[in-house]
């Protein structure tokens, strides 16, 4: 998810997609630890969205 789809997102919007990524990071990682994962740059790809997004929301909070 690039920075530009995740600002046209409103707060509760972006919190949900924070909670469901983070989800989606820890049952990768589960596999990853079972060496079921077929995708282990996809690991990386969500780390830098859960970064992003709290970036924005981080902005966001300061601007108020």
């Amino acid at each position: 998810m690039k920075v530009k789809e995740i600002r046209e997102l409103s707060t509760e919007e972006i919190n949900k997609k924070l909670v469901e990524t983070k989800e989606e990071l820890f049952n990768l990682r589960f596999q990853q630890a079972t060496g079921n994962l077929e995708k282990p740059s996809r690991i990386r790809d969500l780390r830098h969205t859960v970064a992003r997004m709290k970036t924005v929301l981080k902005e966001r909070e300061n601007n108020e």
